[in-house]
């Protein structure tokens, strides 16, 4: 894998149309499979049958040349590798299938993304982040169903290169709409092999998850199902100018790991030369009034996946959709037994038509955290989300006390900080239990000085009766708490898609401040499911940088914009406040609360 700041790398303009509108879009070369000669296990035997004295250059995007065979990968399971596959303007890409020998008359479920269908190769033992070694085989394509679990559960599996990935022709496509068309073309070839049944699947997490949602809205006749476990929705909102702040690195190092034959897509590049959310940007939002099929997806409260998983559950048309939100990381909550268990039933449900119950699991379950590796509560079942019995609820700001008050603050007064290095925090202690679930939102008026803009990084915690940090952990580490972003010039709001709960940035226009102006920004939170307990605090921290845990592994960085001072008001004229979502008990009884 290549660091986040890559060296400049050859690019091309292709003239590309994105609705009705054609667009120059910039294109980089990909990497070139690097050349592998032998590989041998330490069982002395040929695990790809290809020989190989190296693997620099291994990793995501591990690329052997084209083998073309048939081969017992595992006891009971065949392998069919590098199998051609024509799309609809000619284009081979190249599949490996993955399915129980000898039967016939079995659903497929299909892993379409960018990482190249044989990671493991590339490894001398294919490990993920938070799953112990030896749980995942090296059949499993990154972040994708594992052919050692589901072949043996009468499922095939398919990892895809797709278009322009490893040795598939053409150039890539950054998710958008030709991609979801090859993901179409790909199915409907899949579901007419003679040993399929004539149902197909989609399953993954992540960049895996993300393809399901825009392939789906294409309405592949044969796809009868999807499990999206976790993925970004909007990729422009949710990922590269979240709040409007620029953040190329990661999508910019995503990218750079592709191995392929000729060019990718260049969306950080394309970010650049088109900063506000145009005909390109949307192409890359999944239609998600076209999904009609069952969908299993899920959240990890505390993953920058959360936004496009609990967007995609709400806005989708399916009559039957399952939403599971859970605190931990997605890699092992994929893989548990438990994640394993539930998906099985889904999928043998609607790819096996088996009758097993699956329609009385709760359409909504939540883990509603507490503090460290703790729950207050593990998968309550809920009908909806948001929930229906939400109270919104106002904490004012009071700046001159960095307090948070449960009635509208009077006198106005006001706080500073640096814009570069600085913080501040607002607190509030809770005189009962507490729940909060659903969305949070922010909005603060706000004052720069020295500067004509402001990033903002917002970040909702949770504080004992002492006033000591009591963060969640996830993969063992505290994570940083509830977030929001705010460049302030990109204040104006899509009134079509903002709602009472939820503030959703138009990304039309800039709307820089002039000295002394003082002006009121609506913060979108993402969601999220926590518990306080009476005597315990929330801290709203408001900074110009994002502040983590050192120790906090994900390689996410912004190129801030700040200078001087950040000046937050509050009372009287300037009602700063955070709205949260209050979830009241189901039932009270005297001392029974039932929640």
């Amino acid at each position: 894998m290549i660091p986040p700041n890559m060296p400049p790398v050859p690019t091309i303009k292709k003239k590309v149309k994105f609705g009705d509108v054609e667009i120059d879009a910039i294109y980089r070369e990909t990497r070139k499979p690097p050349p592998v000669e032998v590989r041998v296990d330490k069982e002395g035997e040929n695990w790809d049958g290809l020989e190989k004295k190296s693997l620099e250059g291994a990793g995501f995007g591990f690329c052997p040349p084209l083998n073309p065979r048939t081969y017992e990968a595992e006891p009971g399971i065949i392998c069919e590798q590098d199998v051609a596959v024509s799309l609809r303007d000619g284009t081979i890409i190249y599949a490996d299938i993955f399915r129980p020998e000898g039967q016939t008359g079995i659903p497929s479920i299909v892993s379409w993304s960018y990482f190249g269908k044989r990671p493991g190769d590339g490894f001398d033992e294919w490990q993920i982040i938070g799953v112990p070694p030896g749980t995942v085989s090296r059949m499993a394509k990154f972040e994708s169903p594992d052919p050692a679990f589901w072949c043996r559960q009468g499922y095939a599996v398919a990892n895809v290169d797709p278009r322009g990935i490893g040795n598939s022709e053409g150039d890539a496509c950054f998710f958008g709409t030709q991609d979801a068309r090859d993901g179409y073309d790909f199915i409907e070839w899949l579901a007419v092999q003679s040993w399929c049944n004539g149902k197909v699947g989609m399953g993954g997490n992540s960049g895996v998850a993300m393809t399901q949602w825009r392939i789906a809205a294409e309405q592949p006749p044969h796809l009868t199902c999807i499990a999206p476990w976790e993925g970004t929705g909007d990729l422009y909102r949710e990922s590269l100018r979240e709040g409007g702040i620029p953040a190329f690195s990661f999508v910019n190092f995503i990218i750079g790991s592709f191995v392929g034959q000729g060019y990718v897509d260049d969306a950080a590049a394309m970010a650049v030369e088109h900063p506000f959310l145009d005909e390109y940007w949307a192409d890359k939002i999944p239609q998600w009034e076209k999904i009609r099929i069952p969908v299993s997806t899920t959240v990890c409260w505390n993953h920058f996946h959360l936004r496009g998983s609990t967007e995609g559950f709400r806005r989708i048309r399916s009559t039957k959709k399952w939403l599971r939100c859970h605190r931990e990381f997605e890699w092992p909550d994929t893989y548990s037994a438990f994640g394993l268990d539930d998906l099985k039933r889904f999928f043998d449900r609607y790819l096996k038509d088996i009758r097993n119950g699956w329609e009385l699991t709760p359409r909504v379950r939540l883990e509603v955290m507490d503090a460290y590796e703790f729950n207050y509560q593990t998968n309550r079942p809920e009908k909806e989300f948001p929930l229906r019995r939400t109270q919104y609820q106002k904490l004012y700001v009071d700046a001159g006390r960095n307090a948070l008050s449960f009635e509208p603050v009077a006198g106005a007064s006001k706080t500073s900080y640096d814009a570069e290095t600085g913080f501040t925090t607002f607190d509030v202690k809770f005189d009962e239990d507490t729940e909060i679930t659903g969305y949070m939102k922010l909005r603060l008026w706000v004052e720069s000085q020295g500067h004509d803009d402001m990033d903002l990084f917002i970040a909702i915690q949770k504080l004992g009766e002492n006033g000591g940090a009591m963060p969640m952990h996830v993969l063992e580490e505290p994570h940083p708490g509830a977030w929001g972003k705010m460049r302030v010039s990109r204040r104006e709001l899509d009134e079509k898609l903002s709602s009472k709960f939820q503030p959703v940035q138009a990304h039309q226009k800039e709307e820089k401040l002039s000295p002394g102006e003082i002006v009121p920004v609506d913060i979108e939170i993402v969601p999220h499911s926590r518990f306080w307990h009476k005597g315990q605090q929330l801290r709203v921290l408001v900074s110009g940088h994002y502040i983590r845990d050192e120790n906090w592994f994900e390689p996410l960085t912004w190129d801030a914009d700040n200078k001087g001072k950040h000046v937050i008001h509050s009372g009287g004229k300037h009602d700063s406040y955070l709205q949260i979502p209050v979830i009241p008990p189901r039932y009270v009884a005297g001392d029974y609360i039932y929640r």
